[in-house]
């Protein structure tokens, strides 16, 4: 039986707007999150498949179509912040998490 718990990652004024963070999970999987506007959070993997290295935390939130997106900073290929979806290769994507801020606290669902 698999059992899902949130992990609270850090405090909400740890984040810094509109830009990523990296965070270590309990089973010492790297993600990256990012707070766009003021209470929205959204937790991905760090790790960038095209560019072979955990960077993501470091790219560029954007929006296309109504997607919101982070840009790696290796090879610039977009990944959706809520599915993991490669905008530039459909064939692509990367693991997500559910995350949210409870009493200033950033929890992901692991």
């Amino acid at each position: 039986m698999t059992t899902t718990n949130w992990q609270t990652i850090c405090q909400k004024q740890d984040l810094v707007k509109n830009s990523g963070v990296c965070a270590l999970l309990a089973n010492e999987e790297q993600i990256a999150i990012f707070q766009v506007g003021d209470d929205k959070v959204y937790a991905i993997s760090n790790y960038d498949p095209f560019g072979k290295a955990n960077v993501l935390y470091r790219g560029i939130i954007g929006d296309t179509k109504g997607e919101i997106y982070v840009a790696s900073p290796l090879l610039k290929q977009r990944f959706v912040l809520t599915s993991g979806a490669c905008l530039d290769d459909d064939a692509v994507s990367i693991k997500t998490y559910d995350a949210r801020i409870v009493d200033n606290k950033v929890e992901v669902l692991v």
